[in-house]
């Protein structure tokens, strides 16, 4: 946990937006123009470990954790801001056998006019997928779960455009990456292609944590777990600036919720 409170950062699916889970709740953040679009205070949810929200939809996953939870560490739970109260906010609870360690949501396709979401919950030796309807998600059943006992910190995404999910998942043999489609394997990487490294070199806050995407305009958007937030530039020759600078976890204070 950063001296701010703040347990874990994401991007959404486009890196429009981060979503931030914090000792003190959550709280949703615009990137461009930086800006608080949503906070849930811990009277709502607790503290929690683990946010992650549906490209810009009102659709949230959280995972409760850290010093005050309102949730367990092994219920994901889905809620839709676009209700006023809590109680409808609500959408859906799924429980697990083991503390979840991270959570995605994708939406994968339109079937039959329907919004087909996946939602993967990482545990500690496994990965599941479960899918879900957004107009029912009532409706959502397990769709497989990977053993990842070998590398339980390994790195899992999951196709936006198949009919069927696909999950990539990055082993624990040096690039290894697995593809799976409902437990079939697909294929396998053992080795890395051609690589060139220092195009660019950027600056953060020492030792501190941060999360990082690639912006419109060759830019570079790095928001830290200190409360910072950052936008650098880079030029095809190498050449970097740092063109915005501000303290997201500083905004929106002055509003009321």
């Amino acid at each position: 946990m950063s001296s701010r409170g703040v347990n874990n950062l994401r991007f959404n699916q486009d890196h429009g937006c981060f979503s931030c889970a914090m000792e003190s709740g959550v709280r949703i953040y615009n990137v461009d123009p930086l800006a608080e679009k949503l906070r849930l205070g811990i009277e709502s949810v607790g503290s929690v470990s683990q946010v992650e929200m549906l490209q810009r939809t009102n659709l949230l996953a959280v995972v409760g954790g850290g010093a005050m939870p309102k949730f367990a560490e092994n219920a994901v739970l889905l809620l839709d801001d676009s209700q006023r109260d809590m109680q409808k906010k609500l959408v859906m609870e799924i429980t697990v056998s083991q503390p979840v360690l991270g959570v995605r949501l994708w939406r994968k396709r339109e079937v039959e006019q329907k919004s087909f979401i996946s939602l993967i919950v990482v545990l500690r030796n496994q990965i599941c997928v479960f899918g879900i309807y957004s107009d029912d998600p009532q409706s959502a059943k397990h769709l497989v779960t990977l053993d990842t006992r070998d590398n339980p910190k390994g790195l899992c995404e999951v196709s936006p455009a198949s009919d069927r999910p696909i999950l990539a998942y990055l082993g624990h043999k040096r690039g290894s990456l697995q593809l799976f489609q409902k437990m079939n394997f697909l294929g396998q990487i053992g080795q890395y292609v051609e690589s060139q490294w220092g195009l660019a070199s950027f600056t953060v806050a020492a030792e501190c944590a941060c999360i990082c995407a690639f912006g419109p305009h060759s830019s570079v958007i790095a928001v830290c777990v200190d409360g910072s937030f950052h936008k650098y530039v880079f030029t095809p020759d190498g050449n970097c600036n740092r063109e915005a600078y501000d303290v997201y976890l500083d905004l929106g204070d002055d509003l009321e919720f």
